[in-house]
């Protein structure tokens, strides 16, 4: 076992197909074990329009903060496998489509990547408001890519962002 303190990373989930909201809570209960992946902070569900392709169902979309002692490639590798033990078939859906569960790395420490099933930080966060406004209300003071993620949001519309109330 190494003694390098854990790394601090910050996820998006998102889903649109079933009961959304009680699958990703799943998804964070069956991703945070308490020991190589434990949960630090989570913010509030919101349900968001459709990005990318429209003509479909609202997301609910929430963000995460994660200390972890796995290196970004085997927390991609653990993400992936809980998309895949809650319904989640990448090679039979749309790109941007409907989903039971999307779990994606926003940012491990200040590590830059950039291989063809990972890019760190994530290269579309600062376009997508459905990541922003979750992880501005969690981490406001978090600094991606020389970005604060608290002036970011500022810049983007959220207009159709809807923060829910927590469920019972």
């Amino acid at each position: 076992m190494s003694d390098l303190r854990p790394a601090q990373a910050y996820l998006a989930l998102g889903g649109n197909v079933g009961d959304s909201r009680a699958i990703l809570a799943r998804a964070v209960a069956l991703l945070c074990d308490g020991d190589m992946v434990k949960l630090i902070a989570r913010s509030s569900d919101y349900r968001t329009p459709p990005w990318g392709v429209e003509d479909q169902p609202p997301f609910i979309n929430l963000c995460i903060a994660i200390e972890t002692s796995l290196d970004p490639r085997d927390l991609l590798a653990r993400a992936q496998d809980v998309e895949r033990q809650l319904g989640r078939d990448r090679a039979k859906e749309k790109r941007w489509g409907p989903r039971t569960a999307d779990i994606d790395i926003v940012a491990y420490n200040d590590v830059r990547l950039r291989t063809p099933d990972l890019t760190l930080p994530h290269p579309r966060l600062f376009e997508r408001a459905f990541v922003l406004v979750p992880l501005a209300e969690m981490a406001p003071n978090l600094v991606v890519a020389g970005r604060r993620i608290s002036e970011a949001v500022a810049k983007i519309d959220a207009d159709d962002i809807e923060r829910l109330t927590p469920l019972a």
